[in-house]
């Protein structure tokens, strides 16, 4: 049986046994002082016994079961990205809160039918883009701030990895849902949120999503542009640029920062070159707590809403200019 974790902790269970879970989750959420991880469901009873022995917890056969168990208040769900909306509506309409990797949707019509039944249920559903939770980023958001490279003009943003996951296999899984969204999310990040669609590829380019690769530029209504590349068939690179009238930003690394890692800041300006040197950070730890912190407070989940539904539509209007082309 699952310990009950500290007092007040938000008792959390988890939908499926994915290498992401088993690898960074799974371990935040038991080192985390927030939460307590109560049980892990998989359609194999073996698999979830596996889980359960590893982080101490309760091991449940099938999804459903987890869900009807009243003492959960959350799910993590780490299920493979064409189900992540089905399983986030059950969760919800379970009357349980929701973080969900990402994409928590893989079309605007699945995000809205997501957001409406948190809506409905007065629950928390929060996309789990990781790299936001990392304090690099609030670092650069303050560089930029305080003008260090003049006024913004573009952002440059690249995530590829050498081979696709083990479950592209079946010929449906997408590039763009993969890895493209985490290129999208930091052009939304930097260059705001009104992103207009100039042009974008996807490799080979296919209805059924089976992209492996893509490029995009975006435009924001105040002219900054965002130059961004993706995709399973090229050299690992994790990295973006903030080009602006006085300087470059570059920081690599970015979205899959090992908590050992101290994240490197490189500003370029026409004086010279500096590193900042950044304190390394577990940005799965953080994610964690900032979701349990939002259930506890019940106070911002509608901004939670806003971001799924506007990486949903940005995501469909890159798709859908790609397919076009």
């Amino acid at each position: 049986m699952s310990s009950p974790g500290p007092p007040g902790a938000l008792r959390l269970g988890v939908l499926g046994c994915a290498d992401v879970a088993f690898r960074r989750m799974l371990p935040a959420m038991v080192r985390g002082p927030l939460v307590s991880l109560v049980a892990v469901a998989s359609r194999d009873a073996g698999k979830a016994r596996s889980f359960a022995g590893r982080f101490g917890c309760d091991a449940v056969e099938g999804y459903e079961r987890l869900l009807a168990r009243p003492d959960i208040d959350a799910v993590y769900i780490p299920l493979p990205t064409r189900i992540h909306a089905q399983w986030s509506v059950r969760a919800l309409r379970a009357g349980k809160h929701v973080l969900c990797e990402k994409p928590a949707a893989t079309t605007l019509r699945e995000a809205s039918q997501v957001v409406a039944a948190a809506r409905e249920g007065g629950l928390l559903v929060m996309e789990s883009f990781m790299f936001l939770h990392h304090g690099q980023h609030a670092r650069v958001r303050e560089l930029l701030r305080d003008g260090v490279i003049g006024r913004l003009r573009e952002v440059s943003a690249d995530f590829g990895i050498p081979a696709p996951p083990a479950s592209a296999s079946s010929g449906t899984l997408s590039s763009l849902e993969e890895t493209g969204v985490y290129p999208l999310r930091a052009a939304r990040l930097f260059a705001g949120e009104q992103l207009e669609v100039v042009g974008a590829t996807l490799s080979p380019a296919s209805g059924a999503g089976a992209d492996t690769s893509g490029t995009v530029l975006l435009r924001s209504p105040s002219g900054v542009t965002a130059r961004l590349g993706f995709g399973w068939d090229r050299s690992y690179r994790c990295a973006y640029e903030l080009w602006g009238s006085e300087g470059r930003l570059t920081l690599d690394r970015a979205f899959t920062t090992p908590d050992t890692h101290r994240p490197v800041l490189r500003v370029e300006r026409p004086e010279g070159v500096r590193e900042l040197t950044l304190l390394p950070e577990a940005q799965f730890e953080n994610t964690v707590e900032a979701f349990a912190l939002a259930v506890r407070r019940q106070a911002d989940f509608g901004s939670h809403y806003d971001d799924v539904l506007r990486q949903a539509t940005l995501v469909e209007a890159v798709r859908s200019s790609a397919l076009a082309a």
